[in-house]
């Protein structure tokens, strides 16, 4: 992490039910997020003019597809703002891996900028702006892990185990709107409880039509499942995480987790991350707000 940066962590799907459709064509879910101690990081240089400007190493994606981008002139013109900013994107999370990269980094945008900008708007103002931009960005911006309903933006904050993950990262971009788009999703499952999940309930719908379009992610299931469920340690078993491609397992220390990476076939790759309840951005941004008090009264 880069001294100066802000965490926009990783999430994964501890399960992903959908139990409908609205009349809209957006899809009713039921899910829980969990962060990770695994981000991208942004620097934010703050400007006289309103020009938002990205410096970034993501060459692939138009600055006006920038979700950085984008959230940085939702908040600007929210509040009418004068001030504008160079944001230097550091990215560590695999793109299209339903880890939730993009709607972190927004997240992480709208919270910074806030601050650096002393717009001083609210956390649930926040969460409001972040879902014009997607389902997924209430969440980074509350920063707690979270029961999830809706489409993803009614949220009950949720206290869940920290396991250390291993998350397997096929080299594949899963567009979520393809698999939301399937007409083989299935869109009817039965809504569960939190006691539900709590005692072992849940699985991921999207699993299936995954596995059928990106064949590839399926043999890394059945790889994990074979490998991680039974081995010592494990406290999650295999499951995809949102719309994929990535794939993940939860240990009770470590060691066991990097076991599990160590024993990859060759080719494939991951990482090994810590399970979070709490956001790194909150815990950032409490240390701003504390460092600002202290200033105050030097």
């Amino acid at each position: 992490m880069h001294t100066d940066a802000w965490p926009a962590p990783a999430k994964l799907n501890r399960f992903l039910h959908i139990v409908g459709r609205r009349d809209d064509g957006y899809h009713v879910l039921q899910t829980v997020f969990q962060f990770l101690d695994y981000s991208d990081a942004l620097e934010f240089e703050i400007t006289r003019d309103k020009r938002i400007r990205r410096i970034t190493n993501m060459p692939s994606v138009p600055e006006s597809h920038d979700l950085v981008v984008r959230a940085a002139r939702l908040l600007q013109e929210s509040c009418d703002h004068s001030q504008g900013a160079i944001i230097r994107l550091h990215k560590q999370i695999p793109m299209g891996g339903g880890l939730g990269g993009g709607s972190s980094d927004a997240a992480t945008t709208l919270v910074a900028l806030n601050h650096l900008w002393a717009l001083d708007l609210s956390m649930e103002r926040l969460a409001e702006l972040g879902l014009q931009l997607g389902a997924d960005v209430p969440v980074f911006v509350k920063g707690h892990s979270a029961w999830a309903e809706g489409v993803g933006e009614k949220l009950q904050v949720i206290d869940l185990d920290e396991p250390w993950f291993c998350v397997i990262v096929p080299d594949i971009h899963i567009s979520t709107a393809a698999v939301f788009s399937n007409p083989e999703l299935t869109r009817n499952t039965h809504p569960i409880k939190i006691s539900d999940f709590l005692a072992g309930v849940g699985s991921n719908d999207c699993e299936a039509v995954v596995c059928k379009e990106y064949p590839e992610v399926g043999v890394v299931i059945e790889w994990m499942r074979q490998h991680a469920d039974h081995a010592p340690g494990c406290r999650v078993l295999t499951r995809l995480t949102g719309t994929g491609a990535c794939v993940f397992a939860g240990f009770e220390q470590e060691s066991q987790a990097v076991c599990l990476l160590e024993q990859l076939p060759e080719g494939w790759t991951g990482f090994v991350a810590r399970g979070l309840n709490r956001s790194p951005l909150q815990a950032r941004l409490q240390q701003e707000n504390t460092s600002g008090s202290l200033d105050c009264q030097d």
